[in-house]
C-alpha cells in the first residue's frame, strides 16, 4: 500500500476515487499532492477516457434502442443491459486494480492514459 500524501489520502485511494466520476479524475490532475503522483495521473487519466467512452457508448446504444424499438425487436434490449453490465464490471476492475496499488491497462484507453500521464 502506498503511503498517504499531506492530505492523508494515499495514492492507491486517490487512484480508485478517480473512477467514481470525472469530477475528482479532473481534481487529482489539478492538486499538487496528486498531479505528481505517476500512479494517480494514469488512473484519472484512464478515467476521464473510460468515462468518455461512456458517453459515446450510451449515445449509440439509445439509437440502436431507439431503432429496434421502431421495428419491434425488443431483443436489443436484452443486449443493451448486458452492454451495461459488462461496462459495470470493467469500471469495477479498474477501481479494485486502483486500490491494490496496480497500474491496470484497458486495451485501448489504457495507452492513451498512459501517453497522457507520461508513463
Amino acid at each position: 500500500m502506498s503511503e498517504p500524501n499531506q492530505t492523508g489520502l494515499s495514492d492507491n485511494a486517490a487512484g480508485a476515487i478517480a473512477y467514481i466520476t470525472i469530477v475528482p479524475a479532473i481534481v487529482f490532475l489539478v492538486l499538487p499532492p496528486y498531479n505528481t503522483s505517476p500512479f494517480v495521473r494514469f488512473h484519472a487519466w484512464q478515467s476521464i477516457f473510460l468515462n468518455l467512452a461512456s458517453i459515446v457508448l450510451a449515445i449509440a446504444l439509445s439509437f440502436f434502442t431507439v431503432f429496434s424499438l421502431m421495428f419491434g425487436a425488443f431483443f436489443f434490449l436484452l443486449v443493451t443491459r448486458l452492454v451495461w453490465l459488462a461496462w459495470f464490471v470493467v469500471w469495477l476492475v479498474c477501481v479494485l486494480k486502483a486500490v491494490n496499488g496496480q497500474r491496470y491497462k484497458l486495451p485501448v484507453i489504457g495507452d492513451l492514459a498512459a501517453k497522457q500521464a507520461g508513463i
